[in-house]
């Protein structure tokens, strides 16, 4: 169970949060990587992992939690100690890694539109929302490896928005029950979906052709960023091979259910990521 902190946010533990990352998108070459780049890799798992926590789930005032996550992390970057456990552990990550504060901001920025903002109509209004809930995490991981350079920003970028919007794909009746969606307007207007067929226990053939619409998308960023893979070197590529193919086993296990996200959540195996990894090395 997740544990409160003194300043009334979520405290969740650190086996807890690997456990969660194992489940999700997350490398799987974390194994492969040294000591210090995985405790730095989690450290930031868990900040996001903490935020994200915090704009879907937490009791009360969201925004006003909000609002102590980031005076926490004023506290962190002005040299002080946060209070958070969470931020606790990000603030080594931080001073040795001299990590820029933006990326951090724009992810607290991100859950405080979800308390505001509750649909999309276009794909550019929810590509706008990944620059600030998703980016940001793929640009730490390069500073991690010191990998970060414009040029290798903008195929990050491509991989991480990639990553959100199959996740939205996966967790659509799930993001439906918080009362959000985030698959744009446009594109149900497009194949003839209205919000009553997403909520239905089945999708019919028209949310089918909606998801396969969607999951093609996911495809052509993963391709866009991929070549991010070539331009690393060492545990850094291993670390990026493994983003991607977190997104391709997704986007593969969605194919495989038909893209019926309705019935259940689609969610690649552990020997379905592998085999993409493998995939994306090569």
């Amino acid at each position: 169970m997740t544990a409160i902190a003194a300043n009334g946010l979520p405290a969740p533990a650190a086996g807890a949060l690997l456990a969660r990352a194992r489940r999700e998108n997350f490398p799987v070459a974390l194994a492969l990587l040294s000591r210090a780049q995985r405790a730095h890799l989690m450290a930031l798992y868990g900040f996001a992992r903490l935020t994200d926590d915090v704009g879907d789930e937490a009791e009360g005032d969201r925004l006003a939690l909000l609002g102590e996550l980031s005076a926490d992390l004023d506290r962190l970057f002005a040299g002080r100690e946060p209070l958070h456990p969470v931020l606790q552990r990000l603030a080594p990550t931080v001073r040795a890694l001299r990590l820029p504060e933006q990326p951090f901001r724009r992810l607290i920025e991100a859950n405080r539109r979800d308390q505001r903002v509750f649909r999309y109509a276009t794909w550019a209004e929810l590509r706008d929302y990944c620059a600030l809930s998703a980016n940001p995490v793929g640009r730490l991981v390069l500073h991690v490896f010191g990998a970060a350079t414009l040029d290798r920003f903008a195929a990050s970028d491509a991989v991480c928005t990639a990553l959100q919007l199959v996740e939205h794909c996966q967790d659509v009746a799930e993001d439906l029950a918080r009362g959000r969606l985030y698959l744009p307007a446009e594109d149900l207007a497009r194949f003839g979906c209205d919000e009553s067929d997403l909520r239905a226990p089945s999708a019919s053939p028209a949310v089918r052709a909606l998801l396969r619409f969607e999951v093609e998308r996911v495809r052509a960023l993963l391709d866009l960023g991929a070549p991010l893979v070539r331009r690393l070197r060492g545990r850094a590529r291993l670390a990026i091979a493994g983003f991607i193919a977190g997104g391709r086993a997704a986007a593969d296990a969605i194919e495989r259910a038909g893209f019926d996200v309705l019935a259940g959540a689609p969610r690649p195996g552990r020997r379905d990521r592998l085999r993409a990894f493998v995939a994306a090395l090569r």
